[in-house]
C-alpha cells in the first residue's frame, strides 16, 4: 500500500515527529511504501478562495507551491495519514493550509489505484488531554468526508503519553497490519 503522511508540526523532533516515525517503522516493516511530507518546511499559502481551480484551472490551484508535491502524492496514494499537534483546540496553522488547498481537487475519489476504498488515519498530539473535538471534525468531518476516505485509525496522545512506550507499540502495530 502507498501510504502518504502529512506531518503538520513545525518541530522536526517533537512529539507528532515521534508518533509518525512509530506508525511509520510499523508500516514499512510491513511492506507498505511511505511518503511523508513536514508541511511546515513546503511554504504552503492559504486558500485565497478565487475559484481558479473550479473554473479555469481545471482542478489545478492558481497558487504554485508547495502543494504541487502534495497534489502528486495524494493522487497516488492508497492511504492518507494526518499528523498534527492540538493548539488552542485545532490542527496546525500550517496543516490547516494543506486542508484548505485539497479543496481544488474536490471530487469525491474513494477509490485507490489498487480499485480499493482509500483509507485515512489521524494522529493528534497535545499537551492536554480532551482537546482533539474540533481537530477531528476539520479531518473527518470535512477531509476525508469530501473525499469519501475509509476512517481506519483515530489516534491522539497527550502529556507524557506521547511519549509513552506503549503509544508507540500502538503506532507501530496499526502500522504493521494495515
Amino acid at each position: 500500500m502507498k501510504i502518504l503522511v502529512l506531518n503538520g508540526s513545525p518541530h522536526p523532533h517533537g512529539n507528532t515527529k515521534r508518533l509518525i516515525d512509530a506508525f511509520a517503522e510499523g508500516a514499512v516493516s510491513a511492506g507498505h511504501r511511505l511518503d511523508v511530507l513536514d508541511v511546515c518546511k513546503l511554504g504552503i499559502a492559504g486558500c485565497i478562495a478565487c475559484e481558479h481551480c473550479h473554473t479555469k484551472g481545471n482542478g489545478q490551484c492558481a497558487q504554485k507551491d508547495g502543494m504541487q508535491q502534495i497534489y502528486a502524492l495524494f493522487a497516488e496514494a492508497d492511504m492518507l495519514i494526518v499528523a498534527s499537534p492540538v493548539y488552542f483546540g485545532s490542527i496546525s496553522g500550517q496543516l490547516k493550509c494543506v486542508v484548505d488547498r485539497l479543496y481544488a481537487l474536490f471530487t469525491p475519489q474513494p477509490v485507490s489505484r489498487a480499485g480499493k476504498p482509500r483509507k485515512f488515519a489521524s494522529i493528534l498530539s497535545s499537551a492536554a488531554p480532551g482537546v482533539y473535538d474540533g481537530s477531528q471534525a476539520i479531518l473527518e468531518g470535512s477531509l476525508s468526508a469530501a473525499f469519501g476516505l475509509e476512517v481506519v485509525g483515530r489516534f491522539t496522545a497527550n502529556g507524557e503519553e506521547n511519549s509513552s512506550e506503549a503509544k508507540l507499540r500502538e503506532l507501530r502495530e496499526f502500522g504493521k497490519n494495515l
